[in-house]
C-alpha cells in the first residue's frame, strides 16, 4: 500500500520545501467528503502506480486508507517531473465521472497498406460507480485498415457504466503515412 503524509501547511514556501525534499504534492477529494491536502514520496508514488492491476489503489494518508483513482496530474514543462496530483476518492455507491484508459489489441492490417495507427483519445471518460469501474477499456485493432476507425459507439461499455460522450467520436484508427 501506498504510504503518505497529511500536508499541515498548504503555502508556496511549505510546498517548495516538500518538494525539494523529494515529496509529489497531491490533493484527496470526493463528492460530499472535505478535501485531503497530502504528500507521497515522488518515487514511490510512480513506482506504485506503474505496477497497480487496477484503476482504484488504496493509499494510506495520517492514519486513514482511501480507495482513489487518479484523475489529473501535473508535469514541469521542461524536465516532465510529476509536479501535482489530483486523486478522486472512489467511493462505493456514488456515480462520478472516471477516466478510463484504452488499450490496444492485435495489429492492424492497415500496418502493411502504409498505415498509421493513431490514437485520438487515451482515455475515455465515463460515469459509473466504484464497484462498476473497468480497469481498462481493450480495443481489438486488427481488422482496421487505412481510414478505418473506432468510434464511441462500437465500444461495449459494461452494465452500470455510461459514457456521454458523442457517439461519432474517434478512439482509435488507421490513417495514411505521408
Amino acid at each position: 500500500m501506498l504510504e503518505g503524509i497529511v500536508r499541515e501547511s498548504t503555502s508556496k514556501k511549505a510546498t517548495k520545501a516538500l518538494r525539494r525534499d523529494g515529496y509529489l504534492i497531491a490533493n484527496i477529494y470526493g463528492k460530499g467528503k472535505e478535501n485531503i491536502n497530502a504528500a507521497f514520496k515522488t518515487n514511490e508514488f510512480i513506482k506504485y502506480v506503474r505496477n497497480k492491476e487496477t484503476l482504484a489503489f488504496d493509499v494510506k494518508v495520517g492514519d486513514n486508507t482511501y480507495k482513489v483513482v487518479i484523475q489529473e496530474y501535473q508535469k514541469d514543462p521542461v524536465t516532465s517531473d510529476l509536479k501535482h496530483v489530483d486523486l478522486l476518492l472512489a467511493q462505493d455507491g456514488v456515480k462520478t465521472y472516471y477516466q478510463v484508459p484504452i488499450k490496444v489489441v492485435g495489429t492492424p492490417k492497415g500496418l502493411k497498406n502504409k498505415g498509421v495507427l493513431v490514437y485520438h483519445r487515451r482515455r475515455i471518460k465515463v460515469k459509473t460507480t466504484a464497484e462498476n469501474l473497468p480497469n481498462v477499456f481493450e480495443l481489438d485493432v486488427t481488422d482496421l485498415d487505412v481510414g478505418d476507425n473506432i468510434l464511441i459507439r462500437d465500444i461495449k461499455f459494461p452494465e452500470g457504466v455510461e459514457c456521454y460522450i458523442n457517439p461519432s467520436v474517434p478512439v482509435v484508427g488507421v490513417v495514411k503515412a505521408k
